[in-house]
């Protein structure tokens, strides 16, 4: 298979793991009902499936993002893969809640690697070119999967439990897993994408990467915008079937399906108008994230002005489809200025900083949920997403234009 076709086959291949990575983690939501009713959880007890998740994430994401550029990113994104379906396939048979948030805290440590490796490994196969609409097919992939990882939990919980469709989707992974295996292979570097050679020291590298503002900057917007993201995948389910009194599996699907179908069109859509603006300036990329995120803001408004079905679904839909299409710049715009051998170290640190604070916001919106009430908890979302936005405006003008000349000049071959 030729190179230019090859790299789509990767984008393929990774579209699917994709889709089980987020699939896996989010399907719980969609059966919290049921997880109560069998298991006896409270509702900090359900809360507790997102937050230990996220934490034992975060704690592993700086290592398996070091790995990802010491050893082949391909191989390491399949192993995370095989391991976290055997979790899934084991959550299925948990007696009791002990269990069950045991079986969560393997599953983030499992799951770490995959983000980082996948991430980097498409940077890798793809060039500034195509680099936005191949990270964000990618990104969709996420999303496609928790629409449908919560369509069947709530599909096979109405009709007979949780447990079966636990099992179903780690018996996927464990088959992807072995066509990722025998199939995905690494790339050399990207031609003019930073020096090569061997990678430094984990401490070495996150000193280099603290050095780099335009880097902090985006780990400030993962962390703020992640958390609101994590806030709504972990309890859009249960708002939909406390405050519409639908059925597990519409409750699952109407909790899924207009967070991520915003996502999937936004990620998608983005990518082509993030790579051509690029193309003239990569500047243009985190410009577009911060005007994308401002008009999406006000959406949030939406939750404590209304009640009515139809006006929450459009809400949540266009909120993330802006945000899905501002999104999709991030990553990119990491390849901007950070040379190859460090970019999924520097996603790896992106993602232990997000899950840690997002895993704690949702546990205060489970803890303030009898108080104040989850509609208010999502309206409240709206200033975290304004500050997102003039952080970026802000670093776009007087901090990213630095670190971008940075690496060109790094890039650029010594003069005799």
């Amino acid at each position: 298979m030729s190179p230019s076709r090859y790299k789509w086959y990767v984008m393929a291949l990774l579209f699917g793991a994709a889709a089980l990575n987020y699939g896996d983690r989010t399907a719980v939501t969609a059966v919290f009902p049921l997880l109560r009713r069998d298991l006896g959880m409270s509702d900090m007890a359900l809360a507790a499936t997102g937050t230990l998740f996220l934490w034992s994430y975060a704690v592993v994401s700086p290592l398996a993002g070091f790995l990802g550029d010491r050893v082949s990113r391909a191989r390491l994104l399949s192993f995370s893969l095989a391991a976290w379906s055997l979790v899934m396939l084991l959550s299925s048979l948990a007696a009791n809640a002990t269990q069950l948030l045991a079986l969560r805290v393997v599953l983030g440590v499992a799951e770490a690697a995959y983000i980082p490796a996948a991430t980097a490994l498409i940077a890798d196969h793809h060039g500034s070119d195509t680099r936005a609409k191949a990270i964000g097919i990618h990104l969709a992939g996420f999303s496609f999967g928790m629409v449908a990882g919560g369509w069947l939990a709530g599909y096979l919980g109405d009709l007979v439990g949780w447990r079966p469709s636990f099992a179903i989707l780690g018996a996927a992974g464990v088959g992807l897993s072995v066509l990722c295996l025998l199939t995905l292979g690494d790339a050399a570097p990207i031609p003019g994408a930073g020096p090569a050679g061997p990678a430094p020291s984990l401490w070495a590298t996150l000193r280099d990467l603290l050095r780099v503002p335009s880097f902090v900057v985006l780990t400030v917007e993962l962390v703020l915008s992640g958390t609101a993201n994590w806030v709504f995948i972990n309890w859009l389910p249960l708002f939909f079937k406390e405050t519409f009194s639908l059925s597990l599996a519409m409750a699952g699907l109407h909790g899924t399906l207009w967070i991520q179908g915003g996502r999937i069109s936004g990620t998608v859509l983005g990518g082509l108008p993030s790579d051509r603006l690029a193309r003239r300036n990569p500047r243009h990329r985190m410009l577009l994230m911060a005007t994308l995120y401002l008009a999406a803001a006000p959406i949030l408004l939406t939750f404590q002005a209304t009640n009515s079905f139809v006006a929450v679904t459009a809400a949540i839909f266009f909120y993330n489809l802006l945000v899905g299409m501002g999104y999709v710049n991030a990553q990119p715009l990491l390849c901007e200025f950070l040379p190859v051998r460090v970019r999924s170290t520097a996603i790896g640190i992106m993602n232990m900083s997000s899950c840690i604070v997002g895993g704690a916001g949702v546990l205060l919106a489970g803890a303030l949920k009898s108080d104040v009430g989850l509609a208010r908890s999502f309206s409240s979302l709206t200033v975290v997403v304004v500050a997102v936005s003039l952080l970026l405006l802000f670093a776009c003008w007087r901090i990213l234009p630095r670190d971008l000349a940075k690496a060109a000049r790094a890039e650029s071959p010594p003069t005799a």
